[in-house]
């Protein structure tokens, strides 16, 4: 067992990409994520940009993401209430990789079905 200053690491990975999946993993938190790069939104803005998700899932992944350090949560304090989501300082750390995964995607989707644009979304991520 590794120990550190102040906590005791019980966690073994087979290798270092199982933590990454761990807090990025699923079918949801990289697609998050990538509306977030594009700046701040509310929980709303995210529901209306993913019809795919339930209510519940997005409330999930957010409070999952938020507990990881990934996002940051700001709530205004005013009626009605106003909560926005944003990428924090570590989250932003993932900018590369969702491009690269954004990028992977689409040479995929040419390299199955040629056109992208007949199987993609017509949203601000996929301009």
């Amino acid at each position: 067992m590794t120990t550190t200053s102040t906590t005791t690491i019980k966690k073994k990975y087979n290798i270092s990409v199982e933590a990454t999946l761990e807090v990025i993993g699923g079918k949801w938190k990289c697609v998050i994520l990538c509306h977030l790069t594009h700046g701040k939104k509310r929980t709303s803005e995210l529901k209306q940009l993913m019809p795919g998700i339930t209510q519940k899932m997005l409330t999930q992944q957010l409070r999952e993401l938020e507990a990881d350090g990934i996002i940051n949560r700001i709530v205004y304090n005013q009626v009605p209430p106003k909560v926005e989501y944003e990428l924090s300082e570590y989250g932003d750390s993932l900018s590369d990789i969702l491009t690269a995964l954004c990028n992977w995607g689409e040479q995929h989707i040419i390299k199955q079905y040629g056109d992208k644009y007949a199987v993609l979304e017509d949203n601000i991520l996929n301009k």
